[in-house]
């Protein structure tokens, strides 16, 4: 069986302009923070980017690397407003496709199944269909003759998401209490990219935790990369919380000033150096 391990500059290689990229993890909890921080380092541009979203929108959009968003929020959940995507918004820098959460995973779902769409009663009655003009209905073909909304597959070109531990073959493994969309994200992408805070061997994934907690399917992953730390500043359960004294100096910082101090190094090495830096653990 294939080794996937990859390091973040060679997952963004993969990655091209112009393409539907889909990101893991949910508002400011396990996100792959560090592959984000790689399509960062990159030229990548126009992308339309689907996501429960968190900071690793508010960074891809005050970079302008986005197109246009697809989602049902994006927060950093202390705080309620993602600060860089609200300036972004304002600034109608970015084209912007709001949902319904439940609409969101049926999408995620049409996708994983290579359906076209699945019929979800959510969005009814509500302003998601004023706001999306494109969405179309669909009328049961049974007794009951009821209407639902049509909701499109979110087909992507490429996921990326974040797991507490991996193997090198691709089977991703979640400790904490949530496993948000993860698995549906690498099932609706053509390919899969999965960070991770350490590879392990595959036996070492079920040795003390159960089966249920194996999120991931190496069939669905593409590449593997081990990423202590990777989530920073988002939570990532039970390895660590979110660093809300970072996370308070992202969101009141200006754009350029962050981006100067923690995002112009090499690697995600330069990062971590940067952060610690900041705490007075590195000079």
């Amino acid at each position: 069986m294939t080794d996937k391990t990859m390091t973040p500059e060679e997952v963004v290689s993969r990655l091209s302009c112009g393409m539907t990229l889909g990101i893991g993890g949910w508002g400011s909890r396990r996100k792959p923070m560090a592959l984000v921080r790689a399509v960062l380092r990159s030229g990548l541009t126009d992308l339309t980017v689907v996501s429960c979203g968190g900071p690793d929108v508010g960074l891809l959009a005050a970079a302008g690397r986005i197109r246009r968003l697809v989602t049902a929020f994006v927060t950093l959940d202390s705080i309620p407003l993602e600060p860089h995507f609200r300036a972004a918004r304002e600034h109608r820098a970015l084209a912007l496709t709001e949902i319904d959460e439940a609409m969101f995973l049926w999408g995620l779902h049409a996708a994983a199944n290579r359906l076209p769409f699945l019929p979800v009663r959510a969005g009814l009655g509500s302003d998601v269909m004023r706001v999306n003009p494109a969405l179309r209905t669909v009328t049961s073909p049974y007794e009951d003759g009821e209407t639902f909304v049509a909701m499109p597959a979110l087909r992507l070109d490429a996921a990326l998401v974040h797991m507490n531990r991996a193997d090198r073959l691709g089977n991703g493994q979640y400790l904490g209490p949530d496993p948000y969309f993860d698995d549906l994200f690498c099932e609706a992408a053509d390919a899969a990219y999965v960070s991770c805070e350490r590879l392990v061997d595959s036996a070492e994934l079920t040795k003390d935790a159960p089966v249920q907690s194996l999120l991931l399917n190496r069939t669905s992953v593409t590449g593997v990369v081990e990423s202590p730390n990777g989530a920073h500043f988002t939570s990532c359960a039970p390895d660590y919380g979110r660093d809300e004294p970072f996370q308070r100096l992202y969101a009141g910082t200006a754009w350029s000033g962050f981006a100067g101090r923690f995002l112009a190094g090499a690697d995600e090495a330069a990062y971590q150096d940067a952060v610690l830096a900041w705490r007075g653990e590195r000079t």
